[in-house]
């Protein structure tokens, strides 16, 4: 890594380099970003380049410190993965915003972890009651030992994370890694997932370690019954 005056942080590509010819600096799977100042501030805040659209574009001039990067040339994931850094390295993980209660029509403020992932909160198609019962997720990632991702749930739109249990009723804390494509079952506690209008999934760093950097997702299942109204 090259030595400048001014913090960096090296970020991992959600592309890991592949679609990108050898030639290209972005084909090693990372590229090298700087904190954000008060020139960056200035980019965002211009009325000229948000009116041009290239906004987004000269941001990423600036704070990305690898040589010979054509803004052009990085996709779309990859874009959001470097503006996603960006914000948290400049302002933190922490990002609050208002959001109104699909049910109560009741405005609140929400404080989001940017370092975490979460699903749209999903009620399939309507808002009847429904029965969760598991999710399975296809991935591989870290052969060597944990991914250490920790899957939690949410229902209802709620704050509270639910921890998942294994087939036995353990609580899962850690997904184990494979190298190739693996499914794993997280089963719910139907005393809290049994009688639901949505629900949510949420990924997150397990105990404050970092995830493994080759994990990857290939698709999310959810089972689930619609209840009968009675």
């Amino acid at each position: 890594m090259a030595k400048y005056d001014f913090p960096t942080e090296v970020i991992d590509l959600p592309s890991k380099g592949k679609p990108y010819p050898e030639s290209s600096p972005l084909s090693k799977g990372t590229v090298e970003i700087k904190y954000m100042t008060a020139k960056e501030e200035d980019i965002l805040s211009s009325q000229n380049l948000i009116r041009k659209g290239v906004v987004l574009d000269k941001l990423f001039e600036s704070v990305i410190v690898d040589d010979g990067i054509d803004i052009g040339d990085i996709l779309i994931g990859d874009k959001n993965a470097i503006l996603l850094a960006t914000r948290i390295l400049g302002y933190g993980k922490d990002y609050q915003v208002e959001v109104t209660d699909p049910f109560t029509l009741e405005t609140q403020k929400v404080t989001i972890d940017l370092s975490k992932v979460q699903t749209k909160d999903m009620n399939f198609g309507n808002h009847a009651k429904k029965k969760i019962t598991k999710v399975r997720i296809t991935y591989k990632g870290a052969s060597g030992g944990n991914i250490n991702v920790l899957p939690k749930y949410i229902v209802d739109g709620g704050s509270t994370r639910h921890s998942f249990q294994d087939s036995n009723g353990s609580a899962i804390t850690n997904i184990a890694g494979n190298a190739n494509w693996s499914e794993i079952e997280l089963y719910t506690d139907t005393s809290i997932a049994g009688n639901v209008r949505s629900f949510a999934i949420e990924l997150t760093d397990a105990s404050g370690q970092d995830v493994a950097s080759d994990f990857e997702i290939n698709d999310i299942t959810v089972i689930y019954r619609q209840k009968s109204v009675k």
